[in-house]
C-alpha cells in the first residue's frame, strides 16, 4: 500500500486512457492528478505535489521524450513511466537509458499497471542522496574502468531490468552483485540462476519452484529461486540459453510481478529486480528467433563490461589484489610482483579475462621460487599452458591458441572416459549438455567417436 500523499500524474492527449489510469489507480488507494499535453504536465511538476510521473510517449505538440528530457533536468527526484504502443517499445528504451524509469505497452492491464506504479512510488520515497558505490571484492574483480563504475551506480538508483553482456570471464556476475549492493535493495537476497548449468526441464522448477505432486520425486512444495529473492534481486546468468517457454513466463514476470509454481494454480506475485547477463548478441538471436523480441526490449539498461585486452591499463591493479587474496588463502609467504613480471602480465592477451588472470596469479604466487614473483616465474607458467596444448606454440603470447587446445583436449578425453556417452561427460568436465554440443561443434568433433583418428584441429582467427 503507498502512502495517502502521494499522487501520480497522469499525462495523455487522450481522455480516454487517462480516465482509464485515473480509475485503476483510484481501485488501488493511489491519488492520481491528469493532464492533456506536456505543456499542462509541466505547470503540474512545477507545483511540486507530484511524487510519479506516467506520460505518453506520442502527443502533439511537445511529445512525452521532451516532456522526460525537461522532467529529469528540474525534477530528477521525480520517477517518470512512458506509455508506448509495441511499434514504439525501441523509443522507450531509449527513452529509459535518458532517464525514465521503466516504461507500459498498451493496451495495458491492470496488474502491470499497479506493479509499474508502486515500484516507482517506492523509488520516489528512498532519499535523494544515493549511497556510496562499494569498494569490496566486486569491483576490485572489475577493475579500474571510470565510466563502468558509473554505469553500475547510475543502474543501481533505478528500477529498471539490466542487461550485463560481455565475453566470458569478464566479471558479468560482479557487476551484478555491485548494481545490488549499490542500490535500495542492498540489505535484500541476492540469488543468481545459471540457466546453462540446468537441463530445461529444471529451468522452470528452479525459477519458480513446485508444488507437491508436479512430478516424480515432488514429495512437497518447494520455493523457487524468484520466490527466495523477494525484495532482492534475480541474476539471470547467461539469459540467452533460455527456452522460448521460459522465456514468456519471465515475460510475464517482468510486466506484471505474477507466476505460478510448477504444478500449481495459485497465482504468486514476487517483488524482484532482474539483472541479466550474456556473451551472445541478444539482437541476432531475436533475429534468428531464438530470444523474444518483447522480452529483449523489458532488458532496458544495457551494461558492456569489456575484455581485459581492452582494459590493460586494470592488469596491474588486479595482479596486485589477486597476488595479496592468493597469499591470504594459500599461507604463503608475502611477495611482490617485480617490473620484468608485471610487465610480461600486461602483454598478454588474457583470452579467458579476469577469471584466466586470478587463476594464473594464484599459481605463481604457489609456485614462485623466490621473495617475489619474477619475469621468470611468469615465463615457466606460460610454458606449463604451452606444454598442456596439442602442439607446438610460437611466442609466449599465444595464450588464447593454447586454451583452445587444452579445451579440445579435455573433452576429447572425457568422451573416451565415458565411452562417448555425453551427458556423463559434460557432466564430468564439468559443463551443460547445451554448452557440450556447441564445443564439439566448434571443435569439429560433433560426428567424432573414441577409437577414430581426430580430426585436424579447426583454428581460429587471433584477436
Amino acid at each position: 500500500m503507498t502512502d495517502a500523499s502521494q499522487c501520480v500524474l497522469l499525462v495523455d492527449d487522450d481522455e480516454a486512457v487517462r480516465v482509464v489510469l485515473s480509475a485503476q489507480l483510484r481501485q488501488a488507494g493511489i491519488d492520481s492528478v491528469e493532464a492533456a499535453s506536456a505543456e499542462e504536465a509541466l505547470e503540474r511538476l512545477a507545483s511540486g505535489a507530484i511524487d510519479v510521473m506516467v506520460t505518453d510517449l506520442r502527443m502533439p505538440g511537445m511529445d512525452g521524450m521532451e516532456l522526460l528530457q525537461r522532467a529529469v533536468r528540474l525534477w530528477s527526484d521525480v520517477p517518470v513511466i512512458m506509455l508506448t504502443a509495441f511499434g514504439t517499445v525501441p523509443d522507450a528504451v531509449e527513452a529509459m537509458k535518458r532517464g525514465a524509469t521503466d516504461f507500459l505497452l498498451k493496451p495495458f492491464e491492470r496488474t502491470a499497471v499497479l506493479g509499474v506504479v508502486e515500484r516507482a512510488l517506492r523509488m520516489a520515497r528512498r532519499p535523494s542522496q544515493p549511497p556510496p558505490l562499494p569498494s569490496g571484492e566486486g569491483l576490485a574483480m572489475v577493475g579500474a574502468l571510470d565510466h563502468l563504475r558509473a554505469d553500475i551506480l547510475r543502474a543501481a538508483q533505478g528500477t529498471a531490468t539490466v542487461l550485463v553482456h560481455g565475453e566470458n570471464g569478464t566479471g558479468k556476475e560482479l557487476v551484478a552483485r555491485a548494481i545490488h549492493d549499490s542500490g535500495p535493495r542492498a540489505r535484500k537476497p541476492f540469488v543468481a540462476v545459471n540457466c546453462a548449468a540446468l537441463p530445461e526441464q529444471l529451468i522452470e522448477s528452479e525459477l519458480f519452484g513446485y508444488e507437491k505432486g508436479a512430478f516424480t520425486g515432488a514429495t512437497k512444495a518447494k520455493p523457487g529461486r524468484v520466490e527466495l529473492a523477494n525484495g532482492g534481486t534475480v541474476f539471470l546468468d547467461e539469459i540467452g540459453e533460455y527456452p522460448i517457454p521460459i522465456q514468456v513466463k519471465l515475460l510475464r514476470l517482468l510486466q506484471r510481478g505474477e507466476f505460478e509454481r510448477l504444478g500449481g494454480t495459485e497465482t504468486l506475485r514476487a517483488d524482484v529486480r532482474f539483472i541479466g547477463a550474456t556473451n551472445k548478441k541478444l539482437e541476432q538471436a531475436v533475429k534468428q528467433g531464438e530470444f523474444r523480441e518483447d522480452l529483449y526490449f523489458r532488458f532496458v539498461i544495457p551494461i558492456r563490461v569489456p575484455p581485459l585486452r581492452e582494459r590493460p591499463g586494470d592488469v596491474r591493479a588486479l595482479v596486485a589484489h589477486f597476488t595479496a587474496r592468493s597469499i591470504e588463502a594459500n599461507g604463503s609467504r608475502r611477495m611482490g610482483v617485480d617490473a620484468g613480471a608485471m610487465s610480461l602480465l600486461m602483454d598478454q592477451p588474457w583470452p579467458g579475462n579476469v577469471r584466466q588472470l586470478e587463476n594464473f596469479v594464484e599459481r605463481l604466487v604457489v609456485f614462485a621460487d623466490g621473495d617475489s614473483i619474477g619475469r621468470s616465474d611468469v615465463e615457466r607458467e606460460l610454458a606449463r599452458d604451452a606444454a598442456r596444448g596439442e602442439g607446438a606454440v610460437s611466442g609466449a603470447l599465444d595464450l588464447a591458441g593454447r586454451m583452445r587446445d587444452a579445451e579440445r583436449l579435455a573433452i576429447v578425453e572425457a568422451l573416451t572416459r565415458t565411452g562417448n556417452n555425453r551427458a556423463k561427460a559434460a557432466r564430468l568436465i564439468p559443463m551443460s549438455r547445451r554448452s557440450l554440443y556447441n564445443k564439439l561443434k566448434e571443435h569439429g568433433l560433433l560426428e567424432w567417436h573414441p577409437g577414430q583418428e581426430l580430426p585436424r584441429s579447426k583454428q581460429r582467427p587471433r584477436t
